[in-house]
């Protein structure tokens, strides 16, 4: 099982990125999918989820700002990030779970991505 993200890059605050995470070794439509990061010094957060279905869930600090999506087809999970805030920076992860629930808000992280650093500057 292979996770390969892209997207991550320097950006100015108020900017947007959009992060990708190719999934290959499984079968895609079985997974649930989300990104998570982790800023220097700090633990390992969930921002957002995406079900099976399609059912998206953010956090409270990125929800209105962040989309999460996934193209069934291409074996592919994003994330639009819009309205960046330096507190955004951090190396994003993607991860899939097997779950067939149609709506999920967590994440195990039974499989894991390489990170890439999103870096936002005032």
């Amino acid at each position: 099982v292979q996770l390969q993200a892209s997207g991550g890059g320097l950006v100015q605050a108020g900017g947007s990125l959009r992060l990708s995470c190719v999934v290959s070794g499984l079968t895609f439509n079985n997974y649930a999918l989300g990104w998570f990061r982790q800023a220097p010094g700090k633990e390992r957060e969930l921002v957002s989820v995406i079900s099976w279905r399609g059912t998206p869930y953010s956090v409270s600090s990125v929800s209105g700002r962040f989309t999460i999506s996934r193209d069934n087809a291409k074996n592919t999970v994003f994330l639009q990030m819009d309205g960046l805030k330096p507190e955004d920076t951090a190396v994003y992860y993607c991860a899939a779970d097997w779950n067939a629930a149609t709506v999920v808000v967590a994440l195990r992280g039974d499989y894991w991505g390489q990170g890439t650093l999103v870096t936002v500057s005032s």
